[in-house]
């Protein structure tokens, strides 16, 4: 499932190696490359400190994802958006890219007087 003439670049900090021409591999769509996916975007998450204000789950705080759509449950627009430039932060060093066009947001509260 390789491709024919492909190359790709090693990055280690800032230095970049010349080309290298890849004789076997994974071309995007391959059974593979959801997985290799998961582990980089999960790595970044990772990365991340997640402000004290976001959700709790299992007595810790939670970033949720499912393929490539991650939420940021925050209490505040504040925490949001501290949190979303440290995902972005996180995701660059790694060579992803958060799509900002993609990107939505939405506040919620929960009304103390309902129910």
């Amino acid at each position: 499932m390789s491709q024919t003439e492909t190359y790709t670049r090693v990055r280690v900090g800032k230095n970049v190696s010349d080309r290298i021409p890849i004789r076997n591999g994974l071309k995007e769509g391959d059974a593979l490359s959801p997985m290799l996916f998961n582990f980089a975007l999960e790595y970044a998450m990772r990365r991340v400190q997640v402000n004290r204000d976001g959700l709790k789950l299992n007595g810790t705080h939670q970033l949720l994802a499912y393929a490539d759509d991650v939420n940021i449950p925050a209490g505040s627009m504040h925490t949001l958006k501290e949190n979303a430039e440290a995902l972005v932060a996180a995701t660059r060093e790694i060579g992803l890219e958060v799509g900002a066009d993609k990107t939505m947001y939405m506040v919620m509260s929960r009304d103390q007087n309902a129910g």
